[in-house]
């Protein structure tokens, strides 16, 4: 994606602590994925890289500034982006041939993993993550 996309990283002493990806498409920056280490929230790192990403677009001559989505179920993701001025609205999805829901596919063992998969380690988790999303995605 070459200079379309931005990562951004706030470090204290050496450790990062907040970062966030941006995407850039014609005139718009879109705030994409963010994350923090919540022992460090009382710092703002957040809140620094989201507004030196805020100023870099406007450098770059982006017209706007879209801080992307959230789900309505996350009020303070709302509440956050809201304190930037950001202006809410309603997206619709549609899809084609319809929402898939996977509880009623009726895939062999898909109950029993749904029951399991939460009861088992992280490390069994990361390894059948990384040997699945290659054959389902």
């Amino acid at each position: 994606m070459g200079d379309r996309v931005s990562i951004r990283v706030a470090m204290k002493e050496g450790r990062p602590i907040a970062s966030i990806l941006t995407l850039s498409h014609s005139r718009t920056v879109t705030y994409k994925y963010g994350c923090s280490d919540a022992a460090y929230h009382r710092l703002g790192g957040m809140v620094l890289l989201l507004w030196r990403a805020i100023q870099d677009a406007k450098k770059s001559g982006a017209e706007s500034f879209d801080c992307g989505r959230s789900d309505l179920d996350n009020p303070g993701l709302i509440a956050f982006k809201d304190h930037f001025g950001a202006r809410s609205s309603q997206l619709a999805y549609y899809r084609y041939p319809g929402y898939w829901n996977v509880g009623r596919t009726g895939i062999p063992g898909m109950k029993v993993a749904r029951k399991v998969f939460p009861l088992l380690p992280d490390r069994f988790l990361a390894a059948a993550g990384a040997v699945l999303y290659r054959h389902l995605g």
